[in-house]
């Protein structure tokens, strides 16, 4: 990304995505628009997903039945857990789950943390998309997508620790690296792959609890919140004696929080 290669390449050579798939997003890079080439993409996987990808059909159910989404009703089937998402966040589900595998471990280490990467991922944005329905001017579709890759910075660095095994003997070492450098590699590739500057600002700053970037409420501040009562980030906010100094939470009109665990079980009736 940082040399200006191509993504289509090793798209191609990781044999994750029919030929057809790999074109479309050579053609994207070509024309400056690879956000609109991930979408078509996401809509033709949408289309085959009850019958030819049982492990996306899955995660839909799964979210649809989350603590956000969650009606009184269980979803168990994939056509009705499209009509609890909606059209649009399904089709940002899909492309979240088509740029995840752009990126295939081979390691234990590095397979753990990308799947913990993906579950983070897609707990931020189903938060984020939820809270978005309270501000007008803000799109829950366009809040999930940044939610799914606010940290995708993090899946070139395991796929490079993968060639280093000091590093990934030292798992310490590869976590700061990550803390340290994500944000700005996700930028990178945003910006490479010319996606809106509302979605990159919030991958840029989502690590800066005191950004303000003025008196609306934009997508920096969803995911900030999002991220910060995700389950995985439940002591580092357990360490903020009041939320309220964080502007973030104050132009949500927050004033108490809780961590939100999406993969919760349903409460007993």
């Amino acid at each position: 990304i940082r040399e200006g290669e191509s993504i289509a390449v090793p798209l191609k050579r990781s044999k994750a995505f029919p030929p057809m798939v790999t074109h479309m997003i050579a053609v994207g890079e070509k024309t400056g628009q690879v956000e609109q080439m991930l979408e078509n993409v996401s809509r033709a996987y949408e289309a085959e997903v009850e019958t030819k990808d049982t492990a996306l059909t899955a995660r839909l159910i799964q979210i649809a039945n989350s603590p956000i989404f969650r009606a009184s009703v269980a979803i168990t089937s994939v056509e009705a857990a499209i009509k609890r998402l909606g059209r649009n966040v399904v089709n940002n589900i899909v492309t979240g789950v088509a740029m995840e595998q752009l990126f295939q471990a081979t390691t234990e280490i590095t397979d753990r943390k990308l799947r913990k990467c993906w579950q983070h991922a897609m707990e931020v944005s189903s938060i984020a998309a939820a809270f978005s329905q309270q501000i007008p001017h803000l799109k829950a579709d366009q809040a999930m997508l940044a939610g799914l890759t606010h940290d995708i910075g993090v899946l070139p660095i395991l796929t490079m620790a993968e060639d280093y095994p000091a590093l990934l003997a030292d798992e310490a070492m590869l976590d700061a690296l990550i803390d340290r450098a994500h944000s700005r590699i996700g930028t990178a590739i945003l910006e490479k792959w010319n996606f809106p500057e509302s979605i990159i600002l919030a991958i840029k700053n989502h690590e800066d609890l005191m950004f303000d970037s003025g008196p609306q409420p934009d997508y920096v501040d969803l995911i900030i919140v999002a991220n910060l009562q995700s389950s995985d980030n439940a002591e580092r906010l357990a360490a903020i004696p009041h939320v309220s100094v964080i502007p973030a939470f104050a132009k949500l009109g927050m004033q108490e929080i809780e961590v939100i665990d999406m993969y919760a079980p349903p409460p007993a009736e």
